[in-house]
């Protein structure tokens, strides 16, 4: 990210140099001894891990009470010997130089520090829920409330899917008896559904409604009920649509949906095939996707989540990806705004420390980390890919447009390559116009595709 400056870089590569010389040595311990505690590692240190333990908890519950700005330390520490003890005294030198009410950069390295100390604690550790304690469902909720509402990002996503997903819907409406069906394999609150309930809505009269029907895959029943809820309550203002909601919890048979004869099936994987561990849950839901048949499928896929080959690799795209999240808040709220810390600690900060023991949930996955190889993998799957409209490309521009409050967008198709150093939310044109990412600066965030299932012979 080009705008951090050098001592930002400083406590960037300061997190690299743990990971570096810790993740190793902690990698090669757990297969030895899956059931050691967080005091063995390390047993010959003359000092001993317990000690360095609580005295990186102290120097971080100092970090956690700092109210101020803290002037940063110096260049980034070597370090030697491949453990876990010098792992504990970098991690105790970098809760020094950062905190969780500093700037953008010093607070994302505060939760990465975070994250590495509860990787190498483990969940074992009788310390671990001191350091990475999940948030709960209310907290969560209104985290990720307060990021749809101030930032573009999910809006971005969601937006630009309902918009392909309606013309799909346009295209069949002399077949399809003006009937929608909308299988969405991660449905969450359901924020994605209210715009397209209202654009259909718009479209119906009362003489002709139009039907809607969602199914949607969730976590939990409480949660799909809340969602089921809350899209029935909006929908009752559409009167010239007729509105329905299946809610089925994660791993539920595809032979369980309800449909209709001649529906337009649209499916909507935006943020799944990501959630997934592994090739072959990944491969069954696209053979299950493409058995449907579907009109479109809508891929939305962050960017820089996961990374393949190795955690190092993985650390290292996800420190910058977060560094661009965090700074990208700047144009959305004040530093000292509890929304924004509310933000940063239950939802970003969540999958920074999901991300960071992403490894120790998936053993046989080589993660997806490019448009080009989601796009390699959706073709072998018999899918192909569709060129977004001009209307979502001047929908994506009039977003940004209300939603960045200080940058103005900049929408590129050429230049170096495709690319500029302008500040802000950008739009980004690839894949000859069949995709369009969202990008704070130079720096990919998320990424949306359409697709078309056809049959193979």
């Amino acid at each position: 990210m080009e705008d951090i400056d050098e001592e930002g870089d400083e406590l960037l590569n300061l997190s690299l140099a743990i990971v570096t010389n810790s993740g190793g040595e902690r990698i090669k311990k757990r297969k030895r001894r899956d059931n050691t505690t967080s005091s063995d590692f390390s047993s010959s240190s003359s000092e001993g891990c317990e000690g360095k333990i609580f005295r990186l908890l102290q120097m971080r519950e100092q970090m956690l009470k700092l109210e101020h700005k803290k002037k940063r330390g110096g260049g980034a520490t070597a370090v030697n010997e491949n453990n876990v003890s010098s792992a504990l005294e970098d991690l105790t030198k970098l809760y020094k130089s950062v905190s969780l009410c500093g700037d953008s950069v010093q607070r994302v390295v505060a939760y990465f520090a975070d994250g590495l100390a509860a990787r190498l604690l483990t969940r074992k550790s009788p310390f671990f829920d001191m350091i990475s304690k999940d948030p709960t469902h209310e907290e969560e909720f209104v985290a990720f409330t307060a990021l749809y509402r101030v930032s573009p990002y999910y809006q971005f996503a969601h937006f630009t899917a309902n918009q392909a997903i309606i013309e799909a819907f346009e295209k069949e409406e002399d077949k399809n008896n003006r009937s929608l069906h909308v299988i969405d394999f991660d449905v969450s609150y359901g924020f994605q559904w209210p715009s397209l309930i209202q654009s259909l809505s718009e479209k119906g009269s009362s003489g002709s409604r139009i039907s809607l029907r969602i199914t949607g895959f969730g976590r939990s029943l409480d949660e799909l009920r809340e969602t089921e809820n809350r899209l029935l309550s909006f929908s009752k203002g559409c009167r010239n649509l007729v509105f329905e909601f299946q809610g089925l919890l994660h791993g539920s048979n595809l032979i369980n949906l309800r449909k209709k004869r001649n529906e337009t099936i649209a499916v909507n994987l935006v943020f799944h095939l990501n959630s997934l561990n592994n090739d072959i849950k990944i491969s069954d839901s696209l053979k299950s996707v493409h058995l449907l048949n579907p009109s479109i499928v809508m891929l939305v896929e962050q960017e820089g989540s996961r990374s393949p080959r190795s955690f190092l690799s993985r650390f290292m795209e996800s420190l910058h990806y977060f560094a661009a999240m965090f700074d990208s808040l700047d144009d959305c709220l004040p530093l000292e705004s509890t929304e924004r810390l509310s933000i940063e600690k239950n939802h970003l900060g969540k999958e920074i420390k999901s991300m960071l023991n992403y490894d120790n949930i998936m053993e046989d996955r080589k993660t997806e980390k490019s448009t080009e190889t989601w796009k390699a993998r959706m073709e072998s799957h018999g899918f192909e890919g569709v060129n977004l409209s001009s209307k979502s490309k001047i929908q994506a521009r009039l977003l940004l447009k209300i939603r960045t409050h200080y940058c103005p967008l900049q929408f590129e198709g050429d230049g170096s390559n495709g690319r500029s150093t302008a500040a802000g939310f950008r739009v980004f044109e690839r894949d000859d116009g069949r995709t369009l990412s969202l990008g704070w600066q130079d720096r990919n965030l998320l990424t949306v595709s359409a697709w078309n299932c056809h049959r193979v012979s």
